[in-house]
């Protein structure tokens, strides 16, 4: 420990969902006993100095009477949390002789240590191995509560150690441990919700049928009571099972978020998220100094659903436009930019107006309150683009009285998912070595190739969108859905019933139908 010596380790850090390599560079010289971090670490990273010291004393190693100076390079990439705990103490004990240096090339290293020594859960393990894995690292070091989830990486070696003491002895021999194993996949999240509990609404299943099979986005519209909540929460029973890389994707979100710590597997579960009105437009798209991921990115690969939409502040639906669009967000920061995936199916749902009208006794008809300025400024919150971005939307209306007492169960989810499967696997086929896999990402140059119309399906869409004011976004829409309607009747070309059916489902387009009392 006399003399001068430097040591690297390697760790990672999070950019969005991706993991980067950090070097750690420790270096011991002449001077006062005290420890500097460098390399644009925030507060928790600095913080690491008092840890990692009382950590190495307590694991019964020494900490170095130097001047200690530790790098985290590239040093113009913002580094945060304490995950760089392990990587820092290793290195300081490279550095100062105790452990060799040669040890420390072939595996990378995070963990939070605590005061005594062992290793704490961190967030960001499945991408850290991920990463790992394809900067050719021979393993990954982590905490022991981390190392199921990091496992999902089956092509590199994962290490879950409990201390930073069993982290130098596996060091020493790496043969006597073994590498963590995933666990199962996890249960179904939707087993006891099933369209067979929704009594009549044949329109709205009919649109969650499409929404399913093509991808679309979908607004319910209906007074409270109609069942647009019980729909909704139905949709994820008749997607599709993930595919393991949609899986992989959607864990890394999760783990990203920190949402994985008592989920040591592969998310196999298409997600649900349905966030609160109240939600902030960082909680809903993502955010924050070191940005996170929002609702729209947890609802990856599953769905999104806002209940109540207009009741959400107009700035935050306003949020919506881009991930709508493009299947992600991107958060800009002054020294860097951040990519989440938001690949979702969106639900809004909505009454009429604000009153939410009701029926009169001996009635099925919704009495509005309402006055016409008041069902404007409640429209107005969900503003034409947005409502542009909607491939469907549909009213709900309220119950019959033979549909509320029937006793026979409807359809069941699992007949509907037979449809939306077969759908789904034309569509894979159509776009097999392209980088779309449903209807609903279809571009320009797709539409052309995939949406040619007969002369009179052209022409019942031409006069729907004389008469209902249609934009070119909304004509985009419905060639996407009439496409969906022709895979799920087994087609191969667009029928003049699939363009009806598709206008239909632009009906909220009409000018002023939104504000009918």
């Amino acid at each position: 420990m006399g003399r001068q010596m430097l040591a690297q380790v390697f760790s990672a850090a999070l950019l969005g969902i991706e993991a980067l390599q950090i070097t750690v560079e420790v270096d011991l010289a002449a001077g006062l006993p005290q420890t500097v971090v460098v390399g644009l670490a925030d507060t928790a990273v600095q913080e690491s100095r008092e840890r990692v010291k009382a950590a190495i004393r307590n694991a019964g190693f020494a900490y170095p009477q130097r001047k200690v100076v530790v790098n985290l390079a590239p040093a113009d990439l913002r580094k945060e949390g304490p995950s760089f705990d392990l990587a820092i103490a290793l290195g300081i004990l490279a550095a100062s002789g105790q452990l060799d240096p040669r040890l420390l090339d072939k595996f990378l290293f995070i963990g939070e240590l605590s005061l005594e020594g062992t290793l704490k859960p961190v967030r960001g393990a499945l991408p850290v191995a991920d990463g790992a894995q394809k900067l050719g690292f021979k393993g990954v070091v982590l905490p022991r509560t981390n190392a199921s989830e990091a496992a999902v990486i089956e092509e590199i070696a994962v290490y879950g150690l409990e201390s930073l003491a069993q982290v130098v002895e596996f060091l020493a021999t790496p043969e006597r441990f073994t590498p963590a194993q995933t666990l199962p996949p996890e249960e179904p999240l939707f087993l006891g919700l099933d369209l067979a509990d929704v009594k009549g609404q044949s329109v709205g299943k009919r649109a969650l049928e499409v929404a399913a099979a093509g991808g679309h986005n979908l607004l319910l519209v209906g007074p409270p009571g109609t069942g647009k909540t019980m729909l909704a929460r139905r949709l994820p029973s008749i997607l599709p099972p993930l595919s393991r890389a949609e899986a992989l994707q959607v864990t890394k979100v999760y783990s990203v978020a920190g949402l994985l710590k008592q989920r040591g597997h592969l998310l196999t579960e298409r997600p649900f998220r349905a966030p609160h009105h109240s939600a902030s437009a960082a909680a809903l798209v993502g955010g924050g100094s070191y940005p996170r991921p929002g609702e729209v990115s947890l609802a990856h690969g599953g769905v999104l659903f806002l209940d109540e939409a207009p009741e959400f502040r107009h700035e935050v639906l306003e949020c919506l436009r881009q991930p709508l669009e493009d299947g992600e967000v991107l958060i800009s920061r002054t020294r860097q930019q951040v990519v989440f995936p938001a690949r979702t199916s969106v639900v809004l749902s909505a009454n009429p107006c604000p009153c939410g009208p009701k029926p009169r006794p001996g009635s099925l008809t919704p009495v509005c309150v309402c006055s016409p300025q008041a069902r404007q400024r409640y429209w107005n919150r969900l503003s034409g683009p947005i409502l542009d971005r909607i491939d469907l939307q549909v009213q709900v209306e309220n119950l019959k009285p033979d549909e509320l007492t029937q006793t026979n169960r409807a359809e069941p989810s699992a007949r509907v998912r037979e449809r939306v499967l077969r759908a789904r696997e034309q569509q894979l086929l159509r776009f097999q070595g392209q980088d779309i896999t449903c209807n609903a990402q279809m571009q320009t140059r797709h539409l052309r190739e995939y949406c040619g119309l007969d002369a009179s399906s052209l022409a019942l869409l031409q006069m729907a969108i004389q008469r209902l004011g249609m934009t070119a976004r909304s004509y985009d829409r419905i060639l996407k859905v009439s496409r969906t309607l022709a895979d799920l009747a087994r087609c191969e070309m667009i029928q003049v019933s699939h363009i009806a059916e598709a206008i239909q489902y632009r009906s909220l387009d009409r000018e002023g139908n939104l504000l009918a009392g």
